[in-house]
Protein backbone atom coordinates (compact mmCIF):
# COMPACT_ATOMS: atom_id res chain seq x y z
CA UNK A 1 0.00 0.00 0.00
CA UNK A 2 2.59 2.25 0.77
CA UNK A 3 4.84 1.50 -1.90
CA UNK A 4 1.69 2.14 -4.27
CA UNK A 5 0.91 5.81 -2.72
CA UNK A 6 4.86 6.59 -3.49
CA UNK A 7 4.47 5.67 -7.08
CA UNK A 8 1.21 7.42 -7.76
CA UNK A 9 2.70 10.99 -5.83
CA UNK A 10 5.77 10.47 -7.58
CA UNK A 11 3.75 10.04 -11.23
CA UNK A 12 1.62 12.98 -9.87
CA UNK A 13 4.59 15.01 -9.18
CA UNK A 14 6.19 14.37 -12.83
CA UNK A 15 3.27 15.15 -14.69
CA UNK A 16 3.31 18.55 -13.01
CA UNK A 17 6.46 18.92 -13.96
CA UNK A 18 6.18 17.88 -17.79
CA UNK A 19 3.09 19.86 -18.18
CA UNK A 20 4.80 23.21 -17.49
CA UNK A 21 7.79 22.40 -18.97
CA UNK A 22 9.51 24.54 -21.54
CA UNK A 23 10.20 23.27 -24.80
CA UNK A 24 12.15 23.44 -27.59
CA UNK A 25 10.18 25.72 -29.51
CA UNK A 26 8.93 27.48 -26.58
CA UNK A 27 12.45 29.53 -26.00
CA UNK A 28 11.54 33.05 -27.96
CA UNK A 29 11.49 35.33 -24.83
CA UNK A 30 12.69 32.71 -22.40
CA UNK A 31 14.83 34.30 -19.81
CA UNK A 32 17.07 33.51 -16.64
CA UNK A 33 14.23 34.40 -14.55
CA UNK A 34 11.66 32.18 -16.20
CA UNK A 35 14.63 29.27 -15.70
CA UNK A 36 15.17 29.93 -12.17
CA UNK A 37 11.32 29.90 -11.56
CA UNK A 38 10.60 26.54 -13.76
CA UNK A 39 13.51 24.76 -12.82
CA UNK A 40 13.59 25.64 -8.75
CA UNK A 41 17.06 27.23 -8.71
CA UNK A 42 18.31 29.11 -6.27
CA UNK A 43 22.16 30.10 -5.06
CA UNK A 44 23.98 30.78 -2.44
CA UNK A 45 25.42 34.84 -3.64
CA UNK A 46 25.83 37.01 -5.98
CA UNK A 47 28.89 35.88 -7.40
CA UNK A 48 27.18 32.12 -7.74
CA UNK A 49 24.30 33.91 -9.50
CA UNK A 50 26.16 36.27 -12.04
CA UNK A 51 28.59 32.81 -12.36
CA UNK A 52 25.17 30.99 -13.32
CA UNK A 53 23.68 33.57 -15.24
CA UNK A 54 26.82 33.66 -17.29
CA UNK A 55 26.69 30.29 -18.12
CA UNK A 56 23.06 29.84 -19.02
CA UNK A 57 23.00 32.38 -21.83
CA UNK A 58 25.76 31.27 -23.37
CA UNK A 59 23.95 27.50 -23.23
CA UNK A 60 20.39 29.38 -24.23
CA UNK A 61 22.52 30.86 -27.55
CA UNK A 62 23.74 27.57 -28.28
CA UNK A 63 20.61 25.69 -28.07
CA UNK A 64 18.97 28.04 -30.32
CA UNK A 65 21.61 28.29 -32.82
CA UNK A 66 21.75 24.33 -33.28
CA UNK A 67 17.66 24.41 -33.19
CA UNK A 68 17.48 27.04 -36.12
CA UNK A 69 19.75 24.36 -38.03
CA UNK A 70 17.02 22.47 -40.08
CA UNK A 71 19.42 19.65 -41.58
CA UNK A 72 19.81 18.40 -37.70
CA UNK A 73 17.46 15.07 -36.45
CA UNK A 74 17.56 16.32 -33.36
CA UNK A 75 16.29 19.17 -30.98
CA UNK A 76 18.20 20.91 -27.92
CA UNK A 77 16.37 22.47 -24.54
CA UNK A 78 16.73 23.89 -21.58
CA UNK A 79 17.13 21.54 -18.74
CA UNK A 80 18.06 21.21 -15.07
CA UNK A 81 21.75 21.48 -16.30
CA UNK A 82 21.80 24.14 -18.52
CA UNK A 83 23.34 26.23 -15.74
CA UNK A 84 26.04 24.35 -14.83
CA UNK A 85 29.73 24.22 -15.55
CA UNK A 86 31.84 21.93 -17.61
CA UNK A 87 33.09 20.50 -14.72
CA UNK A 88 30.51 20.20 -12.72
CA UNK A 89 28.82 18.31 -16.14
CA UNK A 90 31.41 15.80 -16.27
CA UNK A 91 30.97 14.56 -12.57
CA UNK A 92 27.88 13.35 -14.25
CA UNK A 93 29.93 10.74 -16.36
CA UNK A 94 31.64 8.69 -14.26
CA UNK A 95 32.83 5.71 -16.59
CA UNK A 96 36.34 5.06 -16.43
CA UNK A 97 38.05 3.57 -19.67
CA UNK A 98 40.90 2.06 -17.67
CA UNK A 99 39.11 0.30 -15.51
CA UNK A 100 37.18 -1.07 -18.25
CA UNK A 101 40.55 -1.79 -20.33
CA UNK A 102 41.46 -3.88 -16.64
CA UNK A 103 37.79 -5.76 -16.40
CA UNK A 104 38.68 -7.02 -20.08
CA UNK A 105 42.16 -8.18 -19.78
CA UNK A 106 42.48 -9.39 -15.38
CA UNK A 107 41.49 -13.28 -15.09
CA UNK A 108 40.17 -12.60 -12.03
CA UNK A 109 36.76 -11.35 -13.33
CA UNK A 110 37.06 -13.73 -16.40
CA UNK A 111 36.00 -16.30 -14.68
CA UNK A 112 32.43 -14.25 -14.12
CA UNK A 113 31.94 -14.18 -17.88
CA UNK A 114 30.14 -16.78 -20.09
CA UNK A 115 30.56 -16.66 -23.77
CA UNK A 116 28.05 -15.01 -26.10
CA UNK A 117 26.58 -17.27 -29.24
CA UNK A 118 24.29 -15.20 -31.88
CA UNK A 119 20.87 -16.85 -31.99
CA UNK A 120 21.37 -17.68 -36.23
CA UNK A 121 17.73 -18.76 -36.54
CA UNK A 122 16.18 -15.97 -34.46
CA UNK A 123 15.42 -13.27 -37.19
CA UNK A 124 15.89 -9.88 -36.05
CA UNK A 125 12.70 -7.86 -35.49
CA UNK A 126 12.49 -4.06 -37.09
CA UNK A 127 11.61 -2.55 -33.62
CA UNK A 128 12.04 -3.49 -29.64
CA UNK A 129 11.56 -1.64 -27.12
CA UNK A 130 11.72 -3.71 -23.75
CA UNK A 131 9.51 -1.28 -21.80
CA UNK A 132 6.58 -2.46 -24.15
CA UNK A 133 6.98 -5.69 -22.31
CA UNK A 134 6.83 -4.18 -18.67
CA UNK A 135 10.57 -5.61 -17.54
CA UNK A 136 12.19 -2.01 -17.30
CA UNK A 137 11.49 -0.09 -14.35
CA UNK A 138 11.13 3.75 -14.40
CA UNK A 139 13.72 6.48 -14.75
CA UNK A 140 16.21 7.39 -12.10
CA UNK A 141 18.43 10.21 -11.18
CA UNK A 142 22.26 9.46 -10.14
CA UNK A 143 22.48 12.92 -8.68
CA UNK A 144 25.59 14.69 -8.65
CA UNK A 145 27.61 11.43 -8.26
CA UNK A 146 29.68 9.95 -11.25
CA UNK A 147 27.45 6.91 -10.40
CA UNK A 148 26.28 6.00 -13.92
CA UNK A 149 27.60 2.35 -13.96
CA UNK A 150 26.03 1.45 -10.60
CA UNK A 151 22.84 2.45 -12.21
CA UNK A 152 23.38 0.80 -16.05
CA UNK A 153 24.34 -2.36 -13.56
CA UNK A 154 21.39 -2.45 -11.37
CA UNK A 155 18.73 -1.25 -14.26
CA UNK A 156 20.09 -4.18 -16.52
CA UNK A 157 19.56 -6.55 -13.40
CA UNK A 158 16.14 -5.81 -12.88
CA UNK A 159 15.43 -6.00 -16.72
CA UNK A 160 17.38 -9.43 -16.42
CA UNK A 161 15.62 -10.46 -13.06
CA UNK A 162 12.12 -9.74 -14.42
CA UNK A 163 12.54 -11.63 -17.64
CA UNK A 164 13.65 -14.88 -15.62
CA UNK A 165 11.11 -14.20 -12.13
CA UNK A 166 8.05 -12.25 -13.56
CA UNK A 167 8.66 -10.04 -10.90
CA UNK A 168 9.93 -5.85 -11.64
CA UNK A 169 12.14 -4.97 -8.68
CA UNK A 170 13.98 -1.70 -7.87
CA UNK A 171 17.43 -2.83 -7.08
CA UNK A 172 19.95 -1.15 -4.97
CA UNK A 173 22.86 1.12 -6.91
CA UNK A 174 24.16 2.36 -3.31
CA UNK A 175 25.28 -1.51 -2.75
CA UNK A 176 27.03 -1.36 -5.66
CA UNK A 177 28.55 1.85 -5.27
CA UNK A 178 29.81 1.14 -1.57
CA UNK A 179 30.92 -2.21 -1.53
CA UNK A 180 32.77 -2.15 -5.33
CA UNK A 181 36.21 -1.83 -4.98
CA UNK A 182 38.96 -1.21 -7.21
CA UNK A 183 41.95 -3.18 -6.08
CA UNK A 184 43.89 -1.76 -8.77
CA UNK A 185 43.89 1.82 -7.80
CA UNK A 186 43.20 2.23 -11.68
CA UNK A 187 41.46 5.73 -13.03
CA UNK A 188 40.14 6.24 -9.12
CA UNK A 189 38.95 4.55 -6.49
CA UNK A 190 35.36 3.60 -7.28
CA UNK A 191 32.55 4.69 -5.90
CA UNK A 192 31.43 8.70 -7.37
CA UNK A 193 34.93 8.33 -9.06
CA UNK A 194 33.48 5.49 -11.49
CA UNK A 195 33.61 2.24 -12.63
CA UNK A 196 31.94 -0.15 -14.88
CA UNK A 197 28.98 -2.57 -15.30
CA UNK A 198 31.50 -5.84 -15.83
CA UNK A 199 33.59 -4.51 -12.28
CA UNK A 200 30.08 -4.35 -10.48
CA UNK A 201 28.77 -7.33 -11.61
CA UNK A 202 31.50 -9.63 -10.74
CA UNK A 203 31.59 -7.97 -7.16
CA UNK A 204 27.59 -9.16 -7.28
CA UNK A 205 28.43 -12.69 -7.32
CA UNK A 206 31.42 -12.48 -4.70
CA UNK A 207 28.84 -10.80 -2.31
CA UNK A 208 26.32 -13.47 -3.16
CA UNK A 209 23.58 -11.24 -4.76
CA UNK A 210 22.13 -7.85 -5.06
CA UNK A 211 19.60 -6.15 -2.13
CA UNK A 212 16.45 -4.38 -3.26
CA UNK A 213 16.04 -0.43 -3.06
CA UNK A 214 13.99 -0.66 -0.19
CA UNK A 215 16.71 -1.96 2.09
CA UNK A 216 19.80 -0.70 0.51
CA UNK A 217 18.67 2.72 -0.22
CA UNK A 218 20.29 5.45 -2.47
CA UNK A 219 22.17 8.03 -0.19
CA UNK A 220 25.34 9.53 -2.79
CA UNK A 221 22.79 11.88 -4.55
CA UNK A 222 24.62 14.78 -3.51
CA UNK A 223 28.01 13.17 -3.97
CA UNK A 224 29.01 11.71 -0.98
CA UNK A 225 30.90 7.84 -0.62
CA UNK A 226 29.76 5.85 2.09
CA UNK A 227 31.28 2.53 3.71
CA UNK A 228 29.76 -0.53 2.58
CA UNK A 229 26.65 -1.27 4.69
CA UNK A 230 26.11 -4.59 2.44
CA UNK A 231 24.59 -7.67 5.28
CA UNK A 232 23.38 -11.08 4.15
CA UNK A 233 20.79 -10.47 6.95
CA UNK A 234 19.91 -7.03 7.11
CA UNK A 235 20.32 -5.97 3.36
CA UNK A 236 19.54 -9.82 1.78
CA UNK A 237 20.16 -10.26 -1.53
CA UNK A 238 17.59 -10.79 -3.74
CA UNK A 239 18.76 -10.88 -7.46
CA UNK A 240 21.27 -13.32 -7.94
CA UNK A 241 24.08 -13.73 -10.87
CA UNK A 242 25.18 -16.84 -12.53
CA UNK A 243 27.84 -14.92 -14.30
CA UNK A 244 27.97 -12.52 -16.99
CA UNK A 245 28.46 -12.24 -20.61
CA UNK A 246 30.96 -9.28 -22.02
CA UNK A 247 30.14 -8.92 -25.84
CA UNK A 248 32.30 -8.26 -27.96
CA UNK A 249 33.91 -5.15 -28.83
CA UNK A 250 32.86 -2.82 -31.65
CA UNK A 251 30.54 -5.39 -33.35
CA UNK A 252 27.11 -4.66 -34.41
CA UNK A 253 25.54 -8.38 -34.91
CA UNK A 254 26.20 -9.23 -31.56
CA UNK A 255 24.60 -6.18 -29.85
CA UNK A 256 21.75 -6.56 -32.08
CA UNK A 257 20.88 -10.07 -31.43
CA UNK A 258 21.20 -10.20 -27.21
CA UNK A 259 19.09 -6.77 -27.28
CA UNK A 260 16.78 -8.19 -29.58
CA UNK A 261 16.15 -11.64 -27.69
CA UNK A 262 17.90 -11.61 -24.47
CA UNK A 263 16.87 -8.34 -23.10
CA UNK A 264 18.26 -4.80 -22.36
CA UNK A 265 21.95 -4.44 -22.32
CA UNK A 266 24.56 -2.19 -19.82
CA UNK A 267 26.44 -0.25 -22.48
CA UNK A 268 29.34 2.58 -22.47
CA UNK A 269 29.18 5.56 -24.32
CA UNK A 270 30.26 9.33 -25.09
CA UNK A 271 27.65 11.16 -23.46
CA UNK A 272 29.51 14.23 -23.36
CA UNK A 273 27.45 16.24 -25.59
CA UNK A 274 24.15 14.86 -24.74
CA UNK A 275 22.96 17.61 -21.86
CA UNK A 276 21.03 19.51 -24.19
CA UNK A 277 19.34 17.21 -26.11
CA UNK A 278 15.76 17.32 -25.73
CA UNK A 279 14.25 15.02 -28.38
CA UNK A 280 14.76 13.78 -32.10
CA UNK A 281 17.17 11.27 -33.16
CA UNK A 282 21.23 12.35 -31.89
CA UNK A 283 23.85 12.14 -34.14
CA UNK A 284 26.62 15.19 -32.41
CA UNK A 285 28.85 12.75 -30.87
CA UNK A 286 33.07 13.57 -31.95
CA UNK A 287 33.46 10.47 -33.98
CA UNK A 288 36.58 10.90 -35.36
CA UNK A 289 38.13 11.01 -31.44
CA UNK A 290 35.29 10.08 -29.36
CA UNK A 291 35.66 9.74 -25.63
CA UNK A 292 34.01 7.09 -23.63
CA UNK A 293 33.20 8.24 -20.21
CA UNK A 294 29.03 7.14 -19.54
CA UNK A 295 27.08 4.00 -18.39
CA UNK A 296 23.76 3.67 -19.39
CA UNK A 297 21.19 1.06 -20.57
CA UNK A 298 20.25 -0.17 -24.27
CA UNK A 299 16.66 -1.06 -24.16
CA UNK A 300 15.93 -1.63 -27.39
CA UNK A 301 16.11 0.04 -31.41
CA UNK A 302 13.59 1.25 -33.60
CA UNK A 303 13.07 3.71 -37.00
CA UNK A 304 11.44 7.17 -36.81
CA UNK A 305 9.82 7.66 -40.70
CA UNK A 306 11.37 11.10 -41.09
CA UNK A 307 14.62 11.00 -38.84
CA UNK A 308 15.76 7.53 -39.29
CA UNK A 309 16.92 4.47 -37.84
CA UNK A 310 18.05 4.50 -34.01
CA UNK A 311 19.43 2.93 -30.80
CA UNK A 312 16.56 3.40 -27.80
CA UNK A 313 18.78 4.49 -24.66
CA UNK A 314 17.88 4.67 -21.18
CA UNK A 315 19.97 7.16 -19.12
CA UNK A 316 20.37 7.80 -15.34
CA UNK A 317 19.43 11.60 -15.39
CA UNK A 318 15.96 11.84 -14.09
CA UNK A 319 12.44 12.01 -16.73
CA UNK A 320 13.14 15.59 -16.94
CA UNK A 321 16.13 14.78 -19.21
CA UNK A 322 15.40 14.18 -23.22
CA UNK A 323 12.52 12.32 -23.88
CA UNK A 324 11.03 11.53 -20.93
CA UNK A 325 14.85 9.81 -19.30
CA UNK A 326 15.65 8.59 -22.84
CA UNK A 327 17.79 9.65 -26.03
CA UNK A 328 17.25 8.02 -29.28
CA UNK A 329 21.25 7.75 -30.83
CA UNK A 330 21.41 7.33 -34.58
CA UNK A 331 22.10 4.08 -36.01
CA UNK A 332 23.10 2.64 -39.49
CA UNK A 333 23.87 -0.06 -41.56
CA UNK A 334 27.45 0.03 -41.81
CA UNK A 335 28.10 0.88 -37.92
CA UNK A 336 30.89 -1.42 -37.20
CA UNK A 337 32.66 0.67 -39.57
CA UNK A 338 31.81 4.35 -37.64
CA UNK A 339 34.66 3.92 -35.97
CA UNK A 340 37.25 6.89 -34.27
CA UNK A 341 40.21 6.51 -31.60
CA UNK A 342 39.96 7.33 -28.03
CA UNK A 343 43.09 9.11 -26.80
CA UNK A 344 42.62 9.18 -23.72
CA UNK A 345 42.06 5.74 -22.24
CA UNK A 346 43.28 6.24 -19.31
CA UNK A 347 41.86 9.49 -17.49
CA UNK A 348 42.35 9.71 -14.25
CA UNK A 349 45.62 8.45 -12.75
CA UNK A 350 45.66 5.71 -15.31
CA UNK A 351 46.80 1.94 -15.29
CA UNK A 352 50.50 1.11 -15.63
CA UNK A 353 49.52 -1.29 -18.63
CA UNK A 354 46.70 -0.06 -20.10
CA UNK A 355 46.75 1.08 -23.76
CA UNK A 356 47.74 4.52 -25.11
CA UNK A 357 44.65 4.50 -27.17
CA UNK A 358 41.55 2.35 -27.98
CA UNK A 359 39.63 2.24 -30.88
CA UNK A 360 35.88 3.06 -30.30
CA UNK A 361 32.52 2.26 -32.68
CA UNK A 362 29.10 3.24 -33.54
CA UNK A 363 27.33 6.63 -32.63
CA UNK A 364 28.76 7.88 -29.71
CA UNK A 365 30.88 4.72 -29.43
CA UNK A 366 28.10 2.29 -28.69
CA UNK A 367 29.39 -0.70 -29.69
CA UNK A 368 32.44 -0.43 -27.59
CA UNK A 369 31.80 -1.69 -24.14
CA UNK A 370 28.23 -4.14 -23.68
CA UNK A 371 27.43 -6.69 -21.10
CA UNK A 372 24.60 -8.24 -19.40
CA UNK A 373 23.68 -10.47 -16.38
CA UNK A 374 23.23 -14.20 -16.61
CA UNK A 375 20.79 -14.85 -13.48
CA UNK A 376 21.20 -17.53 -11.10
CA UNK A 377 18.84 -20.76 -11.92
Amino acid sequence: MKRSALIICTFVLFAVAFAGRTRWHQLDGYSFEKYKAEFHKQYSSDDEHSLRQNVFESRLAQIKLHNQDSTKTWKSGVNQFTDRTEQELKQLLGYRKDIAYMTKETQAFKRYTTPFKIQDEAPIPKHVDWREKGVVSAVKDQGQCGSCWTFATAETIESHYTIHTGDLMDFSEQQILDCTPNPNQCGGTGGCAGGTAELAMARIIQMGGLSSEWTYSYSSYWGSNYQCKFNTNLTHPIAQLQSYVDLPSNQYEPIISAVSHIGPLAISVDASSWFAYESGVFDGCNQTNPDIDHAVQLVGFGSDDKLGDYYLVRNSWSPLWGESGYIKLRRTSHEQTRCGTDLTPSDGTGCTNGPKTVTVCGTCGILYDVSYPVMAK
